[in-house]
């Protein structure tokens, strides 16, 4: 009988893999010629641009030891009850654009400027994973806003196929609002497998520029790695995107280490007038594709950020660290180094225009 029931679980994990929507599509031959044309493709696969490994070398001691630590969970790891939601009404985002973000937790931001609105990584969904079964549920019981009631979108940018970044069932619901996505190198495949018009797309490697009417947008390096499947690790680029309004320019890190290029980007695109940096799901043993938060501070210096906001935290727990230890840590190093900074609460505006910074230590 366990027999029956070990093969029934292999068959039914491989039917799930094989025709479930949420693993994406797969690249055509003339797709991988266009990678291995982009300079950051070898082997099958994308490189960083520095030898980068997703975790530390580690012995089965270790790997036993981070096993047993996320079955057991840590206590602190998740809020003791729902963290405080702003609500966002549908037709002041629609009829009043003025230069502002509004966070949704994690990395999804909404970024209105030039009167456009703009989706960053809009992974809406109450788990980060392809089954419920498989993740960490938001903290909030609900959003600023339900997908539903958003008005139209101007354009949809995408850093990497991450769960935790490009969800499936936002995906769905938003293609009807946009006709147009800006994604990395690859993701394209994901997004016309699921009927998102190929026109509509716009894939991207380092260094690319494009238009996106009033916008100058530009997709930069970052440290990390892809990969929805058990076999496509690294089948799509990752990245970071500056985006340059007529007044106002930001920069949206996406996820990755800490590393000379952002440095780079600073050189190339900085100032930034605001920068969302990645701040959360760390730990020592994969810090080269996750940054601690005493790097992020550093990397908005190396930006040339002059107000920066940590993200990739607030909303799930995909690491073993308490939930608020990011804000807590993030702040403190900014503070000490009299980097301006703000933390707001999800769903709070925050005004690039007129920016007043954060000051309630809601996490606490």
């Amino acid at each position: 009988m366990l027999l029956y029931i070990l093969i029934a679980a292999i068959i039914g994990i491989v039917l799930f893999v094989n025709f479930s929507k949420q693993f994406g599509g797969s690249h055509s031959k003339e797709d991988i010629i266009r990678y291995q044309q982009s300079g950051h493709y070898r082997e099958g696969a994308f490189q960083n641009a520095v030898p980068t490994t997703v975790s530390a070398d580690m012995g089965w001691k270790a790997i036993i030891e981070t096993t047993i630590a996320f079955i057991k969970g840590n206590p602190n790891g998740k809020p003791k009850s729902a963290i405080p939601v702003n609500l966002v009404d549908s037709l002041d985002i629609e009829k009043n654009k003025r230069p502002r973000l509004i966070w949704f937790g994690h990395s999804a931001i909404l970024l209105q400027i030039d009167g456009l609105s703009i989706l960053l990584d809009p992974m809406l969904g109450k788990v980060p994973a392809p089954h419920p079964y498989f993740g960490s549920k938001r903290y909030s019981d609900h959003l600023p806003i339900e997908i539903e009631r958003l008005p139209a979108i101007d354009a949809i940018i995408i850093s990497h196929d991450h769960y935790d970044h490009l969800d499936y069932g936002s995906i769905e619901k938003l293609k009807g609002k946009t006709n147009k996505f800006y994604v990395p190198l690859g993701v394209g495949a994901h997004l016309k497998e699921w009927g998102v018009k190929e026109q509509a797309i716009h894939e991207l490697n380092w260094w690319d520029e494009i238009s996106h009417k009033t916008l100058q947008l530009a997709f930069a390096p970052a440290r990390h790695f892809s990969g929805r499947g058990l076999n496509d690790r690294s089948s799509t680029l990752w990245g970071s995107w500056i985006i340059k309004g007529e007044e106002q320019n930001v920069y949206f890190s996406g996820d990755g280490g800490y590393g000379a290029h952002f440095k780079e980007i600073g050189e190339k695109y900085g100032p930034f007038d605001f920068a969302m940096l990645e701040c959360g799901q760390y730990n020592e043993r994969w810090s080269l594709i996750h940054m601690m938060p005493e790097e992020t501070v550093q990397a908005a210096i190396d930006v040339n950020a002059k107000v920066m906001m940590p993200i990739h935290w607030g909303a799930f727990t995909l690491a073993l660290h308490d939930w608020n230890d990011p804000a807590i840590r993030v702040t403190k190093t900014a503070n000490k180094l009299n980097i301006p900074i703000t933390v707001p609460e999800i769903g709070a505006e925050i005004r690039l225009d007129s920016l007043v910074l954060a000051s309630n230590p809601w996490w606490n």
